[in-house]
C-alpha cells in the first residue's frame, strides 16, 4: 500500500466518524446537489475536520469540491482497499503495493460475475459531464453500483481532479487529464469480449 498523507488520513478517519453519525451521514446523503450540501452544519463539520489535518484544505480545495467529496463519502459504505491487478499483476502471491483506484473498480467485475459494474455508456457519461450537479449525480449512482464499496481516497482525489479541471482548461500533457487516467484505469480493468 502506498503512504498516505495526512489529509488522506483524516478522509478515511472523517468516514469512520460519520458511520457513527447517523444525523450528518443523512442530512449528506439528503442533499440532491452540491449546493444544497454547502448549506448543512455536516459540511462544516467535514471542513472543521479537514482544516486539522490539513490547514490548507478550506483555502486550496474549491468550496463545491469539499462539498462534493463531502456528500459523495456520505453514500460509501466501507473503504474498500484492494490491490490493483492493473498496477501489481495477477499473481496474488505479490506483495501488492498499490490499491485499485475508484475507475478499476468500476470496471471491475464483483467475485463470482463476470460483468463490470459501470457499464461503458455510463463511464463514458461520467467522464462526459457538462455540469456540477450532472457530475455529482453520476458519482453517487457510480458508488451505489459499486454497492457502497470504495476507494475513499482515490474518489476523493478524482473529485477534485475533476473540479480543477471542469474550473480551468486542460493542461498540455493529456496523460495527466483525469478523463484518461479513468480510461486507462478502466479499459485496463473491463473483462475483454471473447467474441
Amino acid at each position: 500500500m502506498s503512504e498516505l498523507n495526512t489529509a488522506e488520513k483524516q478522509l478515511q478517519s472523517w468516514h469512520a466518524w460519520l458511520g457513527g453519525n447517523r444525523g450528518d451521514r443523512a442530512r449528506l446523503r439528503r442533499a440532491e446537489s452540491p449546493e444544497d450540501i454547502l448549506l448543512t452544519d455536516a459540511f462544516f463539520h467535514f471542513l472543521e475536520k479537514m482544516d486539522q489535518a490539513d490547514p490548507g484544505w478550506s483555502q486550496q480545495t474549491p468550496m463545491l469540491a469539499s462539498a462534493c467529496i463531502a456528500g459523495a463519502l456520505s453514500h460509501v459504505k466501507t473503504d474498500k482497499q484492494t490491490p490493483s491487478w492493473i498496477h501489481n499483476g495477477k499473481d496474488k502471491t505479490d506483495a501488492a503495493k498499490k490499491i485499485a483506484s475508484f475507475a478499476e473498480q468500476l470496471a471491475t467485475p464483483p467475485e463470482g460475475k463476470n460483468k463490470a459494474p459501470m457499464s461503458e455508456l455510463r463511464f463514458q457519461q461520467l467522464q462526459k459531464s457538462p455540469t456540477i450537479d450532472d457530475f455529482y449525480r453520476r458519482i453517487i449512482r457510480a458508488i451505489r453500483l459499486l454497492d457502497g464499496n470504495v476507494n475513499v481516497v482515490s474518489l476523493a482525489n478524482d473529485i477534485i481532479h475533476w473540479h480543477q479541471e471542469f474550473n480551468q482548461p486542460f493542461g498540455r500533457h493529456p496523460a495527466k487529464r483525469l478523463a484518461v487516467r479513468w480510461a486507462t484505469d478502466y479499459f485496463t480493468a473491463l473483462p475483454k469480449n471473447k467474441d
